[in-house]
């Protein structure tokens, strides 16, 4: 196991941030942290970090006790905190020396360019760090956070403010880091944990409440959803009728999304209706359910 929360609780004065969470992240794994602002993500990942002491509980990370050996503790991980702080008057290629020599890494500049090229730096490695947009800057805080070689990496809504393309870029690195590392990102972008996460940790008003693999959380969902098209106008009420259905909704013209249980498979139920209501089915796919859904029904 490259991290181990067993137990941890964090208390703020009278209000409790963390309520008695465990969790393990195995070695290798892309981990997606989520959950609602406010749940408990950030002081999660600054207690592992080292950042800020649990109140109660325990976490070791590489086999290392937080508490007993955070200087080894903090060898072991790479860091990227959400609001990324950088020195904006350093030029790129200056601030990774700097950062490296921190480190005391041998081989400090074949180190720092290589940091350059797996992060896309090439063409702005000697410009001031403030000249840099959004998505450079989160590269260049990723390659800070990689520079000595880490075995964990824990990044803090990695991608905020990326446009499309920069989004598939670090998504890219991530998969690339998380070959050889264990990832832990907390993000709110459903489609990014989708995209790279092997794993999901939900942690919601302080507690976790799944802990599973991407595909076992969107397959143990408690509904299903089914597009379904016809020939002529139908009524909502009409289609409530139908055995299983829970909820109706009318997309365009004579298309609809019908909700059922997770456990009723409502298909022929869809046919038998419209072949009593003089329907013709044009088309019906069953949808499959998205992270997104799942994350609402645990959290809300």
């Amino acid at each position: 196991m490259s991290i181990i929360v067993n137990n941890v609780t964090k208390l703020y004065g009278a209000q409790k941030a963390l309520n008695n969470v465990s969790f393990n992240v195995n070695s290798g794994e892309i981990v997606g942290f989520l959950g609602p602002n406010g749940a408990g993500k950030s002081t999660m990942m600054k207690i592992i970090t080292c950042f800020i002491p649990p109140t109660e509980g325990n976490v070791k990370v590489c086999g290392f006790d937080i508490n007993e050996q955070s200087i080894e503790v903090r060898k072991q991980i790479g860091y990227l905190p959400e609001h990324n702080p950088l020195y904006l008057d350093m030029y790129v290629k200056e601030f990774l020396e700097f950062t490296g020599g921190l480190y005391k890494i041998k081989n400090l500049k074949s180190r720092v360019k290589e940091m350059i090229e797996l992060t896309g730096l090439q063409a702005e490695q000697k410009k001031k760090i403030g000249a840099l947009s959004k998505g450079y800057r989160q590269r260049v805080g990723l390659a800070q956070a990689i520079i000595h070689d880490p075995k964990v990496l824990i990044m803090d809504e990695p991608t905020t403010g990326l446009d499309p393309n920069q989004l598939e870029e670090i998504r890219g690195l991530i998969k690339t880091l998380g070959k050889e590392k264990t990832v832990m990102l907390s993000t709110h972008i459903m489609q990014e944990v989708e995209a790279v996460c092997h794993k999901v940790i939900i942690i919601n008003k302080g507690e976790i409440v799944a802990d599973e693999s991407t595909q076992a959380l969107q397959k143990n969902s408690n509904k299903q959803i089914f597009t379904v098209e016809f020939d002529k106008t139908v009524s909502k009420t009409a289609l409530k009728s139908i055995e299983g259905v829970t909820e109706v909704k009318q997309m365009e013209g004579n298309i609809w999304q019908l909700t059922t249980s997770f456990e009723k498979d409502i298909r022929k139920e869809i046919f038998d209706f419209a072949v009593q209501n003089k329907l013709s089915v044009l088309t019906l796919n069953k949808e499959e359910q998205k992270l997104e859904d799942v994350f609402k029904q645990l959290t809300k």
